[in-house]
C-alpha cells in the first residue's frame, strides 16, 4: 500500500474502540503467547552483547587494574570510551527491538487470519529492511529526546506515534522511514487518547505476570504489543485477509 492510499485510509478510518481492541487482544494472546515468549527471550539474548560492549572498557580496566574497581570514581580514560559507545548501544538495542516487535505483529496477523505462512522471528532482519529500521530507530530516539526537552511531558505525546512504528514497518513495506513517521502521527493524532489508554492499561495487565513467581512476566510481556496490531487492522485493514 503506497503512502497516498494509506493516508486516505487513515483520514477515512472510524475511531478506534477501546473495549473492542482490549477484548480482541486478550483472545489473540491465547494464540500467540508462546511466540511472544520466544520474542522476549530473543530480545534479551540479542541485546546482552550490546550491554557487554558498553561496559567493556570498565571490564578491561578492572582486569588490568583491580584496585580501580574499589575506587568510587571511574577514571576519565575509562568513562570517556563508555560515553562514546553508549549512543551506538542504545541505537543497536532500538533497532533490534523494532525488528522483533514488527516480526511479532506479523505473527499476530498470521494467527489471527489463519494464514499458512511461517512464524519468522527474524523476518525484518533482512537487508531490504535494515536501512528503514535504522532510520526509524534514529527518528524514534530523536522524538524521545525532543519530548524530554519539552519538560519531559512531550514524551507522553510521542509514545503514541512511536508505538505505531512496528505496525507500519510490518504491514507496509513500500513506505520509507519518513512516510512511516507521517502515517504514525496521522493515525496516532486521530486516536491519541484511545491508543495511549490501551498502551497504559495493557502494559499494566502484561506486568501482572510478575505475580507468577516473577518469571511469569516473560510469558505475558508481549500482551502489551498486541493492541498495536488491532489498531492497524481496525483503522486501515489489509488488502487481502487470506
Amino acid at each position: 500500500m503506497n503512502f497516498t492510499v494509506l493516508s486516505g485510509k487513515i483520514a477515512e478510518s472510524n475511531p478506534l474502540d477501546f473495549g473492542s481492541i482490549f477484548s480482541k487482544s486478550i483472545e489473540l494472546f491465547k494464540k500467540v503467547w508462546v511466540q511472544g515468549f520466544v520474542i522476549v527471550l530473543l530480545t534479551f539474548a540479542i541485546i546482552i552483547p550490546f550491554y557487554i560492549l558498553m561496559y567493556l572498557p570498565l571490564l578491561i580496566a578492572g582486569v588490568s587494574d583491580p584496585e580501580m574497581l574499589r575506587s568510587e570514581e571511574i577514571p576519565p580514560e575509562v568513562f570517556l570510551p563508555m560515553i562514546i559507545i553508549m549512543p551506538f548501544v542504545i541505537l543497536g538495542i532500538t533497532v533490534v527491538s523494532l525488528m522483533l516487535n514488527a516480526a511479532f505483529l506479523r505473527i499476530c496477523k498470521i494467527k489471527d487470519l489463519n494464514l499458512s505462512e511461517a512464524d519468522s522471528y527474524f523476518y525484518y532482519f533482512k537487508k531490504e529492511y535494515v536501512s528503514t529500521v535504522i532510520a526509524l530507530s534514529l527518528l524514534s530516539l530523536g522524538l524521545i529526546l525532543l519530548g524530554l526537552l519539552a519538560c519531559g511531558l512531550g514524551v507522553f505525546y510521542m509514545i503514541v506515534p512511536i508505538s505505531l512504528f512496528p505496525a507500519f514497518l510490518a504491514f507496509d513495506k513500500e513506505l520509507s522511514a519518513m512516510e512511516i513517521l507521517k502515517s504514525s502521527f496521522a493515525l496516532g493524532n486521530r486516536n491519541w487518547l484511545v491508543i495511549f489508554g490501551l498502551i497504559i492499561v495493557m502494559g499494566i495487565v502484561a506486568e501482572l505476570g510478575v505475580l507468577l513467581c516473577f518469571v511469569g512476566v516473560l510469558f505475558t510481556a508481549m500482551l502489551a504489543k498486541i493492541p498495536i496490531y488491532f489498531m492497524y487492522k481496525d483503522s486501515i485493514g489489509f488488502s487481502t485477509e487470506g
